[in-house]
């Protein structure tokens, strides 16, 4: 999830745990425990981003729990709920040739691979299932018409993603 911004979003705060000012957290990372390798992380509060300290987070249940510094008991701690907790995008891993982010695909034209490359309409987001990630094309302006599209991520299906030009380049009948 990203922001539009410079950062992406990798956790919210569900809740408080304990009476010592630790909270309950969701990551959004994959795999979640990932979350644990950000140290450097940064709060929403109104239209900007501040940044937090992180004194210790680990794994606690299904889930992971986190220390902040200066939430030191459980009243401060029930204010941190449903709080976004994010990374910049600059301190993100890079990938190998070929790998991307989904926040780096959300809103790029999806275009059939066909001689017109016809507009199938922008990816929404994606999806993680069992077997492989699906893409959500949702209809634009320009679109060949106003359907919404679930493509798996495959390799016979996305033929190709070019990021500096917005496009992701698909093999699929355009009746489905």
């Amino acid at each position: 999830m990203t922001d539009g911004g410079d950062y992406l979003v990798v956790a919210v705060i569900t809740g408080a745990f304990g009476i010592k000012g630790w909270l309950k957290l969701h990551s959004f990372t994959d795999p979640p425990a990932n979350v644990l390798a950000y140290r450097h992380c940064f709060v929403r509060q109104g239209n900007s981003w501040r940044p937090v300290e992180i004194e210790d987070i680990r794994p606690h249940g299904n889930g992971f729990v986190i220390k902040l510094r200066g939430c030191d008991d459980r009243n401060a701690a029930e204010s941190w709920r449903r709080t976004e907790l994010a990374v910049s995008v600059a301190e993100l891993p890079e990938l190998d040739d070929g790998e991307f982010y989904w926040h780096q695909l959300e809103g790029l034209a999806v275009r059939l691979v066909d001689e017109k490359a016809s507009l199938l309409g922008v990816l929404d987001h994606l999806v993680a299932t069992g077997s492989n990630d699906v893409l959500v094309v949702e209809p634009c302006e320009g679109s060949i018409d106003q359907r919404q599209r679930l493509l798996p991520y495959r390799p016979e299906v996305v033929r190709d993603v070019d990021l500096a030009n917005g496009v992701i380049r698909v093999d699929w009948d355009s009746d489905f």
